[in-house]
């Protein structure tokens, strides 16, 4: 009786292995699905972007090289550490926004999901991308803080954050185009 307990316990972590191993397989494949259904979020969230905003527009440079690694596991790292820092913007501060709160929501929660699921599939090595990791994770970290500075000094209001929703937009394609080629 014990040891038919201990091999059912034993199945049930293999195939709790074995589907996790093939959710993370099918890794890109959600990725872009995710990244289109956010694209298509963003766009209704909100209406066209305003003309009076475009002279406030600014460029935030995000920093292409952090997705150029030709090592996967960095890329879905850096991904991740995208994907928080979107989510982290998209949580606060959202009432001059007046944008359409359900698709906020749908955003905010596809994020999340994306998120969680890359936490459970990127592998924590200290060792091998240490370095790299550390670099790009600084260099998103100063390009974020750009975004969540420029909203802060334009008092979260309508133009600025009509601005950020659009480099959200480009991030994402960046994103996509990266996932795609792997």
């Amino acid at each position: 009786m014990y040891t038919f307990g201990l091999i059912q316990i034993g199945l049930s972590l293999l195939c709790t292995t074995t589907i996790s191993s093939l959710s993370c397989n099918h890794l890109p494949l959600q990725q872009r699905k995710v990244i289109d259904n956010s694209l298509q979020l963003l766009d209704k969230m909100g209406r066209k972007f305003p003309q009076q905003c475009l002279r406030e527009k600014m460029s935030f440079r995000f920093p292409e090289q952090v997705l150029k690694p030709r090592q996967k596991e960095t890329v879905r790292v850096a991904v991740e550490e995208i994907f928080q820092h979107i989510f982290y913007i998209f949580s606060k501060n959202l009432t001059l926004a007046a944008w359409d709160g359900a698709a906020l929501e749908q955003f905010q929660n596809g994020l999340h999901q994306q998120i969680e699921q890359l936490e459970a599939c990127v592998i924590k090595k200290q060792t091998r991308y240490f370095w790299s990791k550390e670099v790009n994770r600084l260099k998103l970290k100063k390009y974020f803080q750009k975004i969540d500075c420029f909203l802060k000094d334009k008092q979260h209001n309508l133009c600025s954050w009509e601005i950020s929703r659009a480099e959200m937009r480009r991030c994402l394609q960046l994103i996509d185009k990266v996932i795609r080629k792997l």
